[in-house]
Order: structure tokens, then C-alpha cells, then sequence
């Protein structure tokens, strides 16, 4: 399961899964456990805004700051993303 980074984010870290690859790009929260039950999962767009598709566990304050998170990096999020994936920015 690529991370998009080692460290986490209010709590949690960021990656897809090898499954993830055939969707546009977008980024799982989750616990230590790297699992999908329980984590959120946000669609990027081209300009970096996400789309929250699922909220897992995280409460409002963690989905803005890794929403936030997201913006700040994600150009060099898509770099990891497209290493795995030829599928583009979430355009919806």
C-alpha cells in the first residue's frame, strides 16, 4: 500500500491501494492499519480542492486540516499517484 508520505497527518496517514489505481486520484486516511473500513476518502481535483466521498472515523477538524494538507501538496502528491496510476485529477 503506497503512502503518499511517512509521516501522518492530524493523525493519519495518506495512501492508496493497489486497487485504487483504476479511480482518478485520490487519498485514504486511515489509522496504522491502512485499511479502508473506517478511513475517509477525498478525490483531488487539478487545482488541489478535494471532494470528500467518505468521512471513516475522522471528525470535522481532521477532514479540513487534511483537506488543507492536500492542497498545500497536492502536485507533489500526484507525482507518488501517477507513478501507480495513468488516471488523472478527479474533474467532476
Amino acid at each position: 500500500m503506497p503512502k503518499y508520505y511517512d509521516f501522518k497527518v492530524a493523525g493519519y496517514y495518506l495512501y492508496f491501494t493497489s486497487f485504487c489505481v483504476v479511480e482518478c486520484m485520490h487519498v485514504h486516511a486511515s489509522d496504522s492499519k491502512l485499511t479502508e473500513g473506517g478511513s475517509a476518502k477525498f478525490f483531488v481535483k487539478n487545482n488541489g480542492d478535494t471532494v470528500l466521498q467518505n468521512r471513516g472515523i475522522l471528525n470535522d477538524r481532521e477532514i479540513s486540516k487534511i483537506s488543507e494538507f492536500i492542497k498545500e501538496h497536492y502536485q507533489e502528491m500526484y507525482l507518488r499517484w501517477s507513478q501507480y496510476s495513468e488516471k488523472g485529477y478527479y474533474e467532476k
